[in-house]
């Protein structure tokens, strides 16, 4: 597996993150076939990258509220 330079990116704070330090996700969702997503509280830790099409299942799971 070939690491991926994520040093330019725009990093995009989810909506359900707070400033109480809990549940603080980002995603960029501008690469064209991954998905990296980091805690914010830690931003220099390493990030964990998706693809794109198993993020989209994900989210889409969670919204429809699968994991309930």
């Amino acid at each position: 597996m070939r690491a991926i330079d994520l040093s330019g990116v725009t990093w995009r704070k989810s909506s359900y993150s707070n400033t109480s330090g809990g549940e603080c996700l980002e995603v960029c969702d501008t690469l064209p076939s991954t998905v990296p997503v980091r805690d914010s509280k830690t931003p220099d830790a390493p990030a964990l990258v998706f693809a794109t099409g198993s993020w989209s299942s994900f989210v889409g799971a969670v919204r429809d509220g699968s994991f309930r």
